[in-house]
């Protein structure tokens, strides 16, 4: 009896179809197309999720330079914002992070400041205080067609 059965499955070839290999390779190839730009989607947040934290890390390099200058933020600028933390970078680098783009006193009595930090994306994100009210305003500008971290409307603070 199991000779019989040894012979015949020897006998006998199984495995897949063509029709059967198609059938799961178009089924991995959809797959993978809704997955892949969903994954490049995320990076791009994630870049710009790293701009935020610069740009959060640059406003207290900031205030911290106002101590320093009795409440004046005159003396505010990349360089200086950079000299107060050396985590806050100026240029872009190889590969590109997140940088300090522009910072500036803002008013007449530089007693507010605007700073703007550039993604490796392209996306920028600034921060904005308010010379008379001291409000504090987030914006951020799209440099291509993926938004990235920044929202429809341009503001994530």
């Amino acid at each position: 009896m199991l000779l019989k059965l040894r012979e015949r499955m020897a006998r006998e070839e199984s495995g897949f179809t063509l029709i059967e290999l198609l059938v799961v390779m178009l089924i991995i190839g959809i797959l993978a197309a809704i997955a892949i730009p969903t994954f490049f989607n995320q990076r791009n947040k994630a870049n710009d999720s790293s701009a935020k934290e610069m740009a959060h890390t640059a406003q207290v390099s900031a205030e911290t330079l106002a101590t320093d200058n009795n409440g004046s933020y005159a003396t505010v600028s990349p360089a200086n914002l950079a000299a107060v933390d050396s985590s806050v970078r100026t240029t872009a680098g190889t590969p590109p992070k997140p940088y300090v783009s522009a910072a500036a006193p803002a008013g007449t009595n530089n007693t507010g400041w605007d700073l703007t930090i550039t993604s490796s994306t392209g996306n920028t994100f600034t921060i904005s205080k308010d010379p008379a009210s001291g409000a504090l305003s987030y914006t951020c500008t799209v440099a291509g067609t993926d938004r990235g971290g920044c929202p429809t409307g341009g503001n994530w603070g």
